[in-house]
This record gives C-alpha cells, structure tokens and sequence, in this order.
C-alpha cells in the first residue's frame, strides 16, 4: 500500500509526496499530509477490470477527475462515456459517479473535490506579481 509522506514543512507551506506514479496502487488521500482547507485531493489506481466499489454522490462538493494514465469508463448518473490518459472530468454536486479501468494498463487518476461555486479570483484574477530574489 502506498504512504503519504510529508517531505518538507514550512509556516506557509506542505511538500509531500505518494512516490513513484507508475508502481502506485489503491488510493491515497494526501489531505492530512498537506494540511490543505480548501480541497480534497486523492490519488487512485484501478487495474483492468476494477471500478470503485460503489456510487457516490457529494452534497456541497464538485469533483474533478484527471486521468493520469490508463484508460476506462465513466458515469454519471445513467450517462458513460470512455476516458483516457489526459481525460478530465468535473461532475457536479447532487449526482451519483464511478470509474471503471477497462485497459490492460492501471488507470491512475486524480481526484480533486473542492465546494461547488466557490471559486472566486483564479490565475491572474487572485495573483499579485511581487519582487523577490530568485533563489532557484
């Protein structure tokens, strides 16, 4: 089983990390790893033939999926549809969703689940160019 871990740590920051992506099984949940307070991400594999053991639906939160490798189905309520490598895939609140990996290779994906309209500023529109020493 995969183990998040916690690299680095600052006043401001979290760095963590699931490891290698290609040998990665299960799912991980890397919120208490990161100390995030505004989402929920998740890492998932599914190998050929596995879909997530049941339905889900979120009340409050919208989830977005990115397909990292490998390739499946998706519902959404009574709607499938193929995904693949670079699929991403937001689904509303109120709406039952799975996943199925239907290739031979492992589908990994992402799942991130954030509160549904509550994306304000975004980019440049909540980014501020500052001046600091470039230390890279």
């Amino acid at each position: 089983m995969n183990e998040v871990k916690t690299l680095n740590k600052g006043e401001k920051f979290a760095h963590a990390s699931v490891g290698n992506l290609h040998s990665f099984e299960g799912k991980q949940f890397v919120k208490d790893a990161t100390g995030a307070t505004s989402c929920e991400i998740s890492f998932g594999t599914l190998t050929q033939g596995q879909a997530v053991p049941f339905f889900h639906s979120h009340k409050e939160n919208e989830e977005n999926y990115i397909v990292l490798s490998g390739a499946g189905k998706f519902q959404v309520n009574d709607e499938v549809f193929d995904v693949a490598e670079g699929s991403v895939i937001r689904v509303a609140t109120n709406c039952d969703r799975n996943i199925k990996c239907t290739s031979e290779e492992p589908m990994t994906y992402i799942c991130i689940q954030a509160k549904e309209g509550s994306l304000g500023g975004y980019t440049m529109t909540d980014a501020e160019i500052t001046e600091r020493e470039n230390l890279l």
